[in-house]
């Protein structure tokens, strides 16, 4: 399979239902700046993962800020979730659905964000693996 470096619509987690299972029952981990929350699905998906990004409201008022945060995210995610993350869960044959909430008390640079992806993918592998 030839790496793809795109983000889909259908690799954005949007079902309401998965949503309220991913917070009521997912597991979670913290990896400053981020929180993550994950859940193993059932449901016959295209991709192996689905996400949802989130910058918190109250930490950051102006729409700008939390739009380039989100921004920086999306971009470190899509870059490295194909050797990192899909290749790992295609091989265990699982499929999860998480999110990747931004706790951070300042916008943080692209490149330490994509540093901090890359910890936080290694992470999610190693406990899914569990």
């Amino acid at each position: 399979m030839s790496k793809t470096y795109t983000f889909t619509k259908e690799e954005r987690l949007c079902n309401k239902r998965l949503i309220d299972g991913l917070f009521h029952n997912g597991s979670s981990f913290l990896c400053y700046p981020f929180k993550v929350s994950w859940l193993i699905v059932e449901d016959e998906q295209l991709f192996p993962a689905q996400v949802l990004f989130s910058v918190s409201k109250k930490r950051y008022k102006r729409a700008v800020d939390r739009n380039l945060i989100k921004r920086r995210i999306r971009e470190a995610y899509r870059l490295h979730k194909q050797e990192h993350l899909y290749s790992s869960l295609g091989n265990a044959g699982k499929k999860i659905v998480f999110s990747i909430g931004y706790i951070g008390k300042e916008i943080a640079p692209y490149d330490f964000i994509e540093k901090k992806m890359l910890k936080l993918l290694t992470q999610l592998t190693g406990e899914i693996a569990k």
